[in-house]
């Protein structure tokens, strides 16, 4: 007797339209289990439900340049944070510290979403941006920042954010200065002097802790 074609193997006949699973049905299935217990809803975070040491652990592990660039370990989304908000330091260091722990957090949504290379966040588009601005805004509450920030303090972020992409792609993800200056912004001031370096997880995931608490953001945080 033959056996029914299990669901992978059956092909829709022709002219037979496949069905979308429903938008309850996505949303049901729409959140995360962290290892601090708590179940994280992507489409709709609530600030109570994020975690610092979630979001540490998980930007340690998750890579930039998908993973290409040169040495033992790849260099995580963790150390990029501490290294944009290092050079937010250094290009703005009058701003209220509340700032400063703001850059560090800037790529936090990251930490559920991974880090998509800018490309393939064109192709997404809208839903990708949505989605990675609510855990944005769940972030800052939690952490005692304005759900929006300020236009100057997105600047001096993305202004750093460029730096540490220029240092990151000559240094460690095989750009030349020529190729990298063709697709990348170098904004003025960017330091020859800093040597992004790899580290392993653990340490990355150390390293954006300790920024963490000299910044105060344990004492920011929401109960």
């Amino acid at each position: 007797m033959q056996k029914p074609a299990s669901p992978r193997q059956r092909k829709p006949k022709s002219g037979q339209r496949i069905s979308k699973p429903a938008k309850d049905e996505i949303a049901a299935r729409a959140w995360q289990r962290m290892l601090s217990g708590r179940r994280l809803d992507i489409l709709n975070p609530s600030p109570l439900d994020i975690e610092i040491e979630d979001i540490a652990h998980g930007l340690a592990r998750v890579s930039r340049w998908n993973g290409q660039t040169r040495g033992k370990h790849s260099f995580s989304v963790a150390q990029h944070c501490v290294l944009v908000e290092r050079l937010v330091r250094t290009n703005a260091p009058k701003l209220d510290q509340k700032w400063y722990l703001a850059a560090l957090l800037h790529d936090a949504p990251e930490y559920v979403i991974g880090d998509m290379i800018t490309p393939f966040k064109h192709v997404l588009g809208g839903i990708y941006r949505d989605i990675e601005a609510g855990l944005d805004r769940a972030v800052n509450i939690r952490f005692g920042l304005p759900p929006g920030l300020p236009e100057t303090v997105q600047r001096s972020i993305k202004r750093a954010d460029r730096m540490a992409a220029w240092l990151e792609a000559t240094q460690l993800a095989g750009f030349s200065e020529a190729e990298a200056a063709k697709i990348f912004i170098k904004p003025a001031g960017t330091p020859a002097n800093i040597r992004p370096r790899p580290q392993s997880p653990d340490d990355a995931a150390a390293s954006f802790l300790r920024r963490f608490s000299i910044l105060g953001g344990y004492k920011k945080q929401i109960k």
